[in-house]
């Protein structure tokens, strides 16, 4: 009797030690999933890619199907989420459906089958061809216990969701609302930031209409240039900015001098050629932090050459900043591509044909190399800014098949065949303004 006793107590002891083993197996697991999403959003400051992580994040630690963080917009009264797994961009009215019953009352929903829950919105499944069974729906509250968001997790892989889910997702709720807010304010901030860059940049176009758009066309085809050669996003978005400042210094430059139609004498050429140092003094006076401060550097330094002949420092080869050699490329083919009211635009083999001439003396070879690459629609929807409504979107369609030198090799080929005969012919009909029924 007392060793039957004994077993039972030894058998109830091993519960407990297996309980509390449990207990503290799943709780390291909760504080490492927590651990592992303040590490990876914690310096996220790019609301869509932010929201992507979030997502990922808590569809891994509630192991379930799919995960949707909805943002309130106040103002509008809606819930959107410009990404969701499996679906693209959604918004909606706060007040509809069961994530909008969660924004606005607060409530916690976690439904373990969701067509037996009234307040579900069938429709969604009927459009999109998913079924869903059970969801947990949760507000998500800053700081201040104001509603920003809700997550929504569906179809968890084992049964319903959990009390333990709840608590999860709660407390992932919280760590989330401080830094979406944060990416929030970041893009506020951005936005203010771009409409003060585009501000400066439009000054120069205000005092010389003849080059309106210059600087804004050079961002475009600089970009085109930063992807074909895989420079990361933030390093491309330095180069934007400085593309659109690059000519600023030009505000220092005397009028007389600046709109002078005729050919300037070597005095007035020497002060115009003062322009890329005054960029880079005038710019050095804006408060840019972080990378960005080296955007006075990359614009004042657009007319250097590889081989150290151009100015205003006569920087040699590496010690050209990329983003400045990428700048050269795409300002002198914007010069030689733009439309005067005394010249046509250079044809373009002969563009690319000067580029090449002077590649390694002027210009860095990987860059024109790259410049090369570029989609025909891309380089055309650039060139036609102003006029992009006239082009034909089935044109475009045709053009985006094609790069730059895929053109030119095709135009210089002796045996054209009928395909690179209407190549040739839809690019230059835009290129030379050939199409009819349009005055300019």
């Amino acid at each position: 009797m007392i060793q039957n006793e004994d077993v039972q107590l030894g058998r109830s002891q091993k519960g407990q030690v297996t309980q509390k083993l449990k207990f503290y197996q799943e709780e390291h697991r909760r504080l490492t999933v927590l651990f592992n999403i303040t590490r990876n959003i914690s310096t996220e400051l790019k609301l869509d890619k932010l929201l992507y992580i979030l997502m990922d994040e808590v569809k891994k630690a509630l192991k379930a199907d799919r995960c949707t963080v909805f943002i309130l917009d106040k103002e509008k009264n809606e819930l959107w989420s410009k990404v969701a797994h499996g679906e693209a961009e959604i918004k909606f009215d706060r007040h509809l459906g069961i994530a909008g019953y969660v924004a606005t009352t607060g409530d916690i929903l976690n439904i373990p089958d969701a067509y037996s829950d009234q307040r579900f919105n069938r429709d969604i499944d009927k459009q999109t061809g998913y079924h869903t069974k059970n969801m947990l729906t949760f507000p998500m509250r800053n700081k201040r216990g104001e509603i920003i968001g809700v997550f929504q997790v569906l179809n968890k892989y084992e049964g319903a969701f959990t009390k333990e889910d709840e608590q999860l997702l709660g407390a992932i709720s919280t760590i989330s609302a401080t830094q979406i807010e944060n990416a929030q304010l970041y893009e506020e901030q951005k936005k203010t930031f771009d409409s003060f860059i585009e501000t400066l940049a439009s000054t120069i176009d205000a005092r010389d209409p003849l080059t309106a758009g210059h600087s804004k066309r050079i961002a475009k085809y600089a970009d085109c240039i930063a992807q074909e050669m895989n420079i990361l996003p933030n390093r491309r978005e330095i180069i934007r900015y400085a593309a659109l400042l690059h000519d600023y210094g030009k505000i220092a430059i005397r009028d007389a001098v600046l709109t002078k139609r005729g050919r300037l004498t070597v005095e007035e050429y020497s002060h115009v050629k003062e322009h890329p140092a005054y960029t880079q003094s005038i710019l050095e006076k804006i408060n840019f932090s972080g990378d960005y401060t080296s955007i006075p550097f990359i614009a004042g330094a657009h007319h250097e050459k590889m081989d150290g002949t151009g100015y205003p420092k006569g920087l040699i080869g590496e010690d050209i900043p990329i983003e400045s050699r990428i700048l050269a490329v795409a300002d002198v083919f914007d010069a030689l591509t733009s439309r005067r009211h005394y010249r046509n635009r250079m044809e373009l083999e002969k563009v690319i044909g000067f580029l090449e001439e002077n590649s390694g003396t002027h210009f860095d070879h990987n860059c024109i190399n790259a410049f090369k690459k570029v989609k025909l629609d891309r380089i055309l929807l650039i060139l036609e800014d102003d006029s992009a409504d006239f082009i034909d979107h089935a044109d475009l369609s045709l053009l985006g098949q094609y790069n730059i030198l895929e053109l030119l090799d095709r135009q210089n080929g002796k045996a054209r065949d009928a395909e690179d005969r209407l190549l040739s012919m839809t690019f230059n009909k835009y290129y030379n303004k050939t199409y009819a029924n349009v005055s300019y």
